[in-house]
């Protein structure tokens, strides 16, 4: 027991009555230690409660940061990387408009090589493509043209640049042009 506690009780013992602000008299109930004793235990657990809850939100919430932590820790490294990958695919589209097979060929290896390496760390590219319904959440318009037929009035007419994210999140939005 604290020494409060014990004043306290020594307060209790030598009076019993006391007055309150109508003047009326007041009957004060003593507590015995076994039932100050029972009070402190309840708050006791209480407090201990509360703190092993807060303590298992803290784990839960930590460990699934960490989670987060390390499905994200790469997207510096391929965001870096992903201006390599759209070099690679114009390259390809130039290369197949000349004739050079073997050069085509070699290309797309050290391609595929770059992209599956990618994939693997956990890229995969936004899909969207030209006649699709625009979305603001999944893609960012760069500009408006006149559409070329009714039907492509407020969807994709174009895309610019491809988007990719890494697990759920989008590190990348592909960049589209909205017929208007």
């Amino acid at each position: 027991m604290t020494t409060e506690n014990t004043e306290f009780d020594q307060e209790l013992d030598d009076v019993t009555l006391e007055n309150n602000a109508n003047g009326e008299q007041l009957i004060v109930e003593e507590l015995s230690v076994e039932e100050q004793l029972a009070q402190d235990l309840a708050k006791e657990k209480d407090k201990f409660l509360r703190l092993f809850a807060e303590f298992e939100n803290y784990k839960k919430r930590t460990s699934k940061e960490r989670i987060d932590l390390f499905k994200t820790a790469n997207q510096e490294v391929l965001l870096a990387m992903l201006p390599v990958l759209d070099d690679f695919d114009r390259a390809i589209v130039e290369i197949n408009k000349s004739d050079d097979e073997i050069l085509l060929k070699g290309v797309e290896l050290i391609h595929d090589k770059l992209k599956s390496t990618l994939v693997a760390k956990g890229l995969e590219q936004v899909e969207v493509r030209a006649g699709d319904a625009f979305n603001a959440d999944f893609a960012e318009a760069i500009t408006q043209i006149p559409a070329p037929s009714d039907k492509l009035k407020g969807k994709i007419v174009d895309v610019i640049e491809k988007g990719y994210k890494l697990g759920d999140k989008i590190i990348r939005f592909p960049k589209v042009v909205i017929g208007n």
